[in-house]
């Protein structure tokens, strides 16, 4: 005879916790591939990554916090917070620093929206907002776009009464485009005062486009937007997960409270506190990146394909769909060749390939495989 107590739980043996709703409604992201069976080393031009790679002076630090690895890091990312300050002339204590924007972006999405409420993005917007828009509770909201690029007056009018937020990639990933600094006010000014405009500008750096702003000037002169920015891509510090965000007060208050103490190690807020003391490799990487985005665009039109403009470190081309000169069939060719783009079907994209500006050899390498593919070297 057993003299113990049956458990709590005794008659729920078929049962298990179940995830809040909209949870398995999230297709997980999936990076850029970087392995090719049996190629030892591919050319990666899949994931926006830097060409150039860091600055010397940022690797340099990152390899100094050898010694100091048993500490904990700076919880509020006090010295790096400065250097960012510093370096973009803006207010240290607007500041919040996350373990990429990533992180940022998806805690906004669990500190403002929730169950009911409904998070707005561009239909071919980054794929982390809707995935931190169910993560929330909340239902995520695909607005149409045109040609390719934001287009305001349908963001405004989808919006309702269960609007919380609206994720704007500016400029946007994966299409390049962007829209400029007069459209960006005109849709914050046409947004209500209770819905959270999020300018996701990771690719500012590499704009040079004299209309544009990344939406710093938005966040002084209001309380209701937030400009997230990362280290991962002119930086090239993609490994380290450092990103952050400008945010007025209140805002900055309710990240500071739902963030992990310690969501940034030594070595990361060091190496990016040399990176952005680095002016003169960040120049280097921008002129890096116009001269062979430029170069780029024209070769592959040369080759008959269609390019969508871009100003930042990558191309979205059109191939098609045709079963031997479409985007898969290119993707196949490119891969036995030991060169790895990225497909954006998941974006509604499947006739589309981005590729990421590399090296001079890589670009080179590039377009002579894609004139074997296409009968034209």
């Amino acid at each position: 005879m057993s003299l113990r107590k049956p458990s709590p739980g005794a008659g729920r043996e078929a049962a298990r916790p179940s995830p809040r709703p909209g949870i398995l409604e999230i297709a997980p992201y999936v990076g850029g591939d970087s392995e090719l069976p049996g190629i030892a080393k591919p050319v990666k031009l899949a994931s926006n990554e830097s060409a150039l790679g860091p600055s010397p002076k940022a690797v340099a630090a990152y390899h100094g916090c050898a010694d100091s690895l048993h500490r904990y890091p700076d919880g509020g990312h006090g010295r790096l917070r400065e250097a960012i300050a510093r370096r973009h002339d803006l207010d240290a204590a607007r500041i919040v620093c996350g373990n990429g924007s990533d992180e940022l972006l998806t805690l906004l999405a669990k500190a403002y929206a929730g169950a009911g409420d409904e998070v707005l993005y561009t239909e071919h917007g980054f794929l982390i907002y809707p995935i931190a828009a169910l993560a929330a509770g909340a239902t995520p909201v695909a607005v149409p776009e045109k040609d390719l690029r934001t287009d305001v007056d349908a963001l405004l009018e989808r919006v309702s009464g269960k609007t919380r937020i609206v994720f704007l990639a500016n400029p946007n990933n994966p299409t390049g485009s962007y829209i400029s600094r007069d459209e960006l006010g005109r849709l914050r000014r046409g947004l209500p005062g209770d819905v959270l405009l999020v300018v996701d500008a990771a690719y500012a750096e590499f704009v040079d486009a004299g209309d544009y702003s990344p939406g710093a000037d938005l966040v002084a002169e209001s309380d209701n937007t937030v400009m997230t920015r990362t280290f991962s891509k002119i930086h090239a510090l993609a490994a380290l997960r450092l990103g952050w965000a400008l945010c007025p007060p209140a805002v900055a208050d309710v990240l500071n409270r739902v963030r992990g103490p310690f969501n940034l190690n030594g070595p990361a807020q060091a190496a990016g506190i040399a990176a952005l003391e680095d002016a003169a490799w960040e120049d280097r990487a921008r002129a890096h990146n116009a001269r062979w985005r430029r170069w780029l665009t024209e070769e592959l039109t040369r080759l008959g394909l269609h390019v969508h403009p871009s100003v930042a470190n990558f191309l979205l081309v059109r191939f098609g769909n045709d079963a031997e000169r479409g985007a898969a069939a290119a993707d196949r060719f490119l891969r036995a060749q030991g060169i790895i783009l990225r497909r954006v079907d998941n974006y509604g994209l499947p006739d589309c390939l981005r590729v990421t500006i590399g090296r001079e050899e890589e670009m080179q390498m590039l377009v002579s495989a894609l004139g074997r593919f296409l009968g034209r070297s």
